[in-house]
């Protein structure tokens, strides 16, 4: 496959790229545009690694009203929705809504995917039909599953063995929820725990934590403490943790020497949290958002997520993950230009450094010919105008071409 006239990120040239048997072989600079024979003209269209969906329930989508509606918009109505949803899991229910999902994700230039699956299931329904669909959806993108315990590990019977259990179906991440636990104190065990089981099975760990507005759940000193003795910071994600959106500075200021020394990874959900935090809240409400730009700032991983589309704690999503930068920007108060000349990193090149993908993920020669082209010049074009993707290229191969969007008549200004 032969693309010509591509622009990329940060680069001022076009390019030509070539790839054989799956891989980048050539990437070059063009003097001027090229009229060669190619199989893609980007015609000076932004080309970039594909993007990530870091965060997603899977398990749980397209289930918005079914049995009933979260009416209250809160986190611990969806919980209680969920749970009674739960009971009507079917192998084929599962694989028909999680395919249906993935085609709106592809479609929209996501290629990689890490999705939490419940475990709080005696049955383990959800995991055992999703664990087999991370075969069939290989030519299209790459699925990690967490195993995701949705109502607590100390706090669910059997909690521990189900978790166990998950790992031995095919699990690839191990996960938690330590503030959805009954004590302070399990919450703690749980994470000790967590990272004890993720370092003996050689696994990813990747915890809800403190996804709740009280101040004083403070479960990610925790999770980071025991990532940094343990040695896998780079291997932990802590999801969420909108309780930071609480702390007090001086608190923070202390906690950010450890999660830097610690190295974990964080992923924010911006249009989730926006809508399901501050709810007990009067006036003012809280964004409820985690520290994205003082994170970043400090030099520590943050990737964006949309967490859900169209289940019972959010009842729309769409797969467009441009959508959660421009809502991280406005909220998060990175407006300026700097911001916006790095923002689709939440959405690639730092998702990859949480799914621990990033030796086989970019624009280099060596590298999978994994790529998307998007309907602007650069990031900030992209970002602005919440660009289409025109094209989605797995291993050399084309899995999603989209015309771009044209308007017949014009107005007279």
């Amino acid at each position: 496959m032969k693309i010509i006239n591509a622009r990329l990120r940060h680069q001022e040239t076009l390019y030509t790229l070539e790839c054989d048997n799956g891989v980048f072989t050539q990437i070059t600079p063009q003097s001027g545009h090229c009229d060669e024979p190619c199989d893609i003209d980007a015609k000076q269209k932004l080309l970039c690694a594909p993007f990530i969906e870091p965060h997603i329930h899977l398990d749980a989508v397209l289930t918005a009203g079914e049995p009933r509606w979260n009416k209250s918009g809160t986190l611990f109505e969806g919980i209680e929705c969920w749970a009674e949803r739960k009971q009507l899991l079917s192998e084929q229910d599962v694989q028909s809504r999680v395919l249906k999902a993935a085609s709106l994700l592809i479609e929209n230039g996501v290629q990689h995917i890490r999705t939490h699956v419940d475990v709080t299931d005696p049955s383990l329904t959800a995991l055992k039909a999703i664990v087999p669909l991370k075969q069939r959806l290989a030519p299209y993108l790459d699925l990690q599953v967490v195993a995701f315990p949705q109502e607590g590990i100390l706090s669910y019977p059997n909690g521990k063995q189900l978790m166990q259990q998950a790992l031995d179906i095919g699990a690839d991440v191990v996960g938690g929820i330590p503030h959805f636990e009954f004590t302070r104190e399990y919450g703690v065990e749980s994470m000790r725990w967590v990272m004890e089981l993720a370092k003996s099975h050689n696994k990813l760990v990747d915890v809800h934590c403190d996804e709740i507005d009280d101040g004083n759940s403070r479960f990610l000193e925790v999770l980071a403490t025991a990532a940094l003795e343990a040695g896998m910071g780079d291997k932990v994600t802590a999801s969420h943790t909108v309780a930071m959106h609480s702390y007090n500075n001086a608190y923070c200021s202390k906690l950010f020497r450890l999660l830097k020394m610690s190295g974990i990874n964080f992923v924010s959900c911006p249009t989730e949290n926006t809508h399901l935090q501050g709810r007990f809240d009067n006036f003012p409400k809280r964004r409820g958002i985690t520290r994205v730009k003082e994170l970043r700032n400090a030099g520590i991983n943050v990737a964006l997520a949309q967490d859900s589309i169209q289940d019972p704690w959010y009842s729309l999503g769409n797969g467009r993950l441009l959508r959660q930068v421009d809502f991280a920007l406005h909220a998060c108060h990175m407006m300026g230009y700097d911001d916006f000349k790095v923002a689709l990193d939440f959405i690639t090149d730092n998702g990859a450094k949480v799914m621990n993908i990033q030796q086989h993920y970019g624009i280099e020669i060596g590298k999978p010919a994994n790529f998307i082209i998007l309907n602007g010049c650069d990031d900030v074009e992209v970002i602005r105008e919440q660009a289409d993707v025109l094209y989605s290229v797995r291993s050399g191969e084309i899995l999603v071409e989209r015309q771009p969007a044209s308007i017949t008549k014009t107005p007279i200004l």
